[in-house]
């Protein structure tokens, strides 16, 4: 590794910080819902060292000890993680020309809080060399800290009563608040996010997440259609 990269690499570790903060009591959580559940030591680190995926780990382990069938579990882990395929789509672009390991390993870290940091730079230093070493800073920054939080959470969850208490819910939107609003940067961007908030207030109470699901195709339809207006006025 180069200075330069090495530079890149601490710089998105450090631009990350501020989700890992965040992020952290969610994975102090998650632990102590598996200790609680009498999840193995083994199998929940597991599935913070392999899945890798905050809201689908909760999802996950409240369906395991609700006695719900694997494939159930699976289906449902799969529709939450379809948010993956439109950050992993946004990117494509800029890292098309990296190096095809490069990218095979990244797209395993890819998580809400590394897309939107990783977005953030490629938009204010478009082509920019070095990215993929700010990206693996970023990412591995993330990944460490989320399994020192499931650690931490497995062996105090014990000693840590009132976690319901921690305001949690409040701590999540505003961190998906800090995680968006500085990637909206154009007509198309602002008009994706309103058409969502409203399409996700009116679908909140349908079945199964599946609110979610269709506002975010409504939300991207109209972020295409005005991003394609945008451009033939130019």
């Amino acid at each position: 590794m180069t200075s330069a990269a090495r530079k890149l690499f601490w710089l998105g570790a450090a631009e990350t910080l501020p989700l890992i903060v965040a992020a952290f009591p969610f994975g102090i959580v998650f632990g102590a819902l598996a200790q609680s559940t009498d999840l193995g030591f083994s199998v929940a680190l597991g599935m913070s060292a392999i899945v890798f995926a905050g809201a689908s780990q909760f999802i996950a382990i409240t369906l395991l000890a609700a006695g719900t069938v694997l494939p159930v579990i699976v289906v449902t882990v799969f529709i939450v993680n379809l948010r993956q395929l439109l950050y992993s789509a946004n990117l494509m672009h800029h890292v098309e020309k990296w190096p095809h390991r490069w990218r095979l390993v990244l797209a395993f870290w890819l998580t809400d809080e590394t897309f939107a940091v990783v977005s953030d730079r490629i938009n204010r230093h478009p082509g920019a060399p070095g990215s993929r070493w700010f990206y693996l800073g970023s990412a591995l920054a993330m990944y460490g800290f989320w399994q020192i939080a499931t650690v931490t959470g497995y062996l105090l969850g014990e000693q840590l009563p009132g976690l319901d208490k921690w305001g949690l819910d409040v701590a999540m939107i505003v961190a998906f608040i800090g995680i968006v609003v500085p990637a909206l940067q154009s007509r198309a961007d602002w008009a994706c996010a309103a058409v969502a908030f409203f399409a996700a207030l009116l679908t909140h109470q349908w079945p199964h997440q599946s609110g979610l699901l269709v506002s975010s195709v409504i939300a991207i339809g109209v972020g295409l259609f005005v991003s394609r207006g945008a451009s033939t006025d130019e």
